[in-house]
């Protein structure tokens, strides 16, 4: 089975998931979550697609402190009540909405601070395909935590090849902060 075939099989059991299907036709959780494209890039930071409502109740029992959306929250597929949801666990909830068609350094920055906040602590950081999750927080990784370009980079490919606007909006943000890597 094609790679694109399994990403479109995947979100769509997820959307059966959150939509209330069976148990058994739901993706086995990754990191105690079940959503599109989880990839934990440590043990304290994980990355994925819109976690399902099941998923959310539960993550304070995974040991989740803080998680940070960076979807714009109306998809169809967004979980309405999200922050509610967490709030309830204590857990906090950073909305940093990116427009897919205009990322910009405001969004890094602004997740790089809650990241920084929750250092040492586990935190999961999504949006709805993992897309914009995983193009940002390997840029926290490689500018701010000084790790690995390669290694961060890794993570990404699990997902996408970042292409357009967002291929460029991660070399310029490389480039910006000193960092000579080619993510092509």
């Amino acid at each position: 089975m094609g790679a694109s075939i399994r990403k479109l099989l995947t979100a769509f059991l997820c959307m059966g998931a959150t939509t209330g299907a069976m148990a058994a036709d739901a993706p086995a959780p990754v990191a105690g979550i079940v959503a599109p494209n989880v990839v934990v890039a440590t043990p304290l930071l994980v990355t994925a697609g819109q976690p399902d409502r099941a998923s959310l109740l539960k993550l304070k029992s995974e040991g989740y402190a803080a998680v940070i959306s960076l979807a714009p929250g109306n998809t169809a597929d967004a979980v309405r009540d999200e922050a509610e949801i967490l709030k309830a666990q204590g857990i906090e909830f950073v909305h940093v909405p990116i427009p897919w068609q205009k990322p910009e350094a405001s969004h890094l920055e602004a997740t790089a601070a809650a990241l920084k906040r929750y250092q040492g602590q586990k935190v999961l950081v999504h949006c709805q395909m993992n897309m914009r999750a995983s193009a940002v927080t390997f840029l926290y990784r490689a500018i701010y935590a000084k790790e690995d370009p390669a290694a961060a980079w890794a993570d990404v490919k699990k997902v996408w090849t970042p292409k357009d606007q967002w291929a460029k909006y991660v070399d310029d943000e490389l480039r910006a902060n000193g960092i000579a890597f080619k993510t092509e």
